[in-house]
């Protein structure tokens, strides 16, 4: 029996992860990019687009390496004990804005931003691979799930509703103030993660193969419920992906910049926040949620009917800052199925796995929780690689001038506010409908 301590220390790992660096890179980074370091629609586009590639091949290898991995710590926490400094400073570095031409600018971003890639990989692939090794009762692997999701969004909470009040409280240009703070998250993301690896434990020991073989990478291909849970994660982070990267650019054009209501800072972070907090509760109730429907699989679908909805509800909302409180609570909506259903794909990847070593005959956990690490990326990234694409093709354009400052044109201000609009509205509408069909295929039960 795991002690709360355990599921604490388990929890601080996707607290540090999705909570602090994940939701920064989701919700600042596409505006960050193109509004404060300089970078063109077309360069920000490119960049996540070719971050992708390189988690195609990265997430899979790391998985299968960290199978494999024997020491004093178990096999997977020592990613996160040694991976933990790196992971914190190359953050910090991601979000300094170095004083360079458009091209110095161009090299320092795509080096640190694969970097920052292939750190999170190394670390958070054996994270969330630690799950199938903790527990082999269901029931606690939902609990291990549900306090996973619980710590991400509460720290996610405690993220955005700070950030404005940090960069106010750090002043200066807005380059500055993200410097200032890469470096505060960046060292909060370290202590989450070490504390994480030094707090969990490894009591069941992984099935190895005796030898590297690309046999396992062959197999997934022919596990069907692998199959169609990585397509279900990819919606699911298509759908927060198109919200979170568009946020910054709704408050920006939509909000004309903050919105203060009895003194409260509703900036694109905070706004978002209100959704953070929802998931954090409903994160808890989605075990309780799942038992009463029956199955993961119909809790899920449930979830996403709830995400449609309020998905298509936003759209009519007007586009006014006079609509904030309305906004606000059709969030508030969307995030009740964004709760319920976050903790249930990363037990479900454990059931997937449980299904794949009594297939097999031999554990391929790591590479089977790197899909939805790679799941997670793939669908973030590109959801904001076509967010900036889509703006550009309505009329934003950002660049940096021969000395180095950012210069943003927008040539047709209707055509850009529609296009963001829909961003946060229809286009995740859609992603639910294709993860609700997708559901109804997927085969475990439980």
């Amino acid at each position: 029996m795991a002690s709360l301590k355990e599921k604490i220390g388990y929890a601080l790992g996707d607290a540090a992860a999705g909570g602090i660096t994940w939701k920064v890179m989701s919700i600042a980074f596409p505006l960050f990019f193109t509004n404060v370091f300089g970078l063109t629609v077309a360069d920000t586009a490119a960049l996540m687009l070719i971050a992708r590639m390189f988690d195609v091949v990265t997430d899979p290898l790391m998985g299968s390496l960290a199978d494999r991995t024997q020491s004093r710590w178990g096999t997977y926490r020592p990613w996160l004990i040694y991976g933990a400094i790196p992971f914190g400073l190359i953050f910090a570095l991601l979000l300094y804005t170095p004083d360079f031409g458009p091209v110095g600018k161009r090299i320092w971003a795509y080096s640190f931003y694969l970097m920052m890639m292939a750190i999170y990989t190394a670390v958070n692939v054996p994270y969330g691979s630690l799950l199938g090794v903790m527990t082999e009762d269901d029931n606690e692997k939902n609990q291990f799930s549900s306090f996973r999701m619980v710590g991400a969004y509460a720290m996610g909470f405690i993220t955005l509703f700070a950030f404005p009040y940090l960069q106010k409280f750090v002043g200066g240009s807005d380059q500055h103030q993200y410097a200032v703070l890469g470096v505060f998250f960046g060292v909060l993301a370290a202590a989450g993660t070490l504390a994480c690896g030094l707090l969990t434990k490894e009591r069941l020991k992984p099935v190895r193969a005796e030898k590297f073989s690309f046999k396992p990478f062959a197999d997934l291909f022919r596990n069907k419920p692998w199959i169609l849970l990585t397509l279900v994660g990819v919606c699911t982070n298509f759908f927060n992906g198109f919200r979170y990267a568009v946020a910054g650019y709704m408050f920006e054009y939509i909000m004309h910049g903050e919105v203060t209501f009895m003194g409260l800072i509703i900036s694109y972070t905070s706004f978002m926040m209100f959704g953070e907090a929802t998931c954090m509760v409903f994160g808890g109730v989605s075990p309780v949620f799942t038992k009463w429907v029956g199955s993961k699989r119909m809790a899920f679908v449930w979830a996403g009917v709830i995400c449609l909805v309020t998905s298509v509800l936003f759209f009519f909302i007007p586009m006014d800052p006079s609509s904030i409180w309305l906004m606000i609570a059709v969030v508030i909506l969307t995030s009740i199925g964004i709760g319920i259903y976050s903790p249930l794909l990363w037990s479900m990847y454990a059931d997937v796995a449980d299904y794949a070593t009594e297939k097999n005959g031999t554990s391929s956990t790591g590479l089977i929780f790197s899909s939805g690490t790679m799941a997670m990326k793939f669908g973030t990234a590109i959801s904001g690689s076509l967010v900036a694409l889509l703006l550009g093709m309505a009329g934003f354009i950002s660049g940096t001038d021969a000395t180095g400052q950012t210069v943003i044109t927008i040539t047709d201000l209707p055509a850009v506010q529609e296009m963001i609009w829909a961003l946060f509205s229809l286009f995740p509408a859609v992603i639910v409908v294709l993860m609700i069909g997708l559901l109804y295929l997927y085969p475990i039960k439980k």
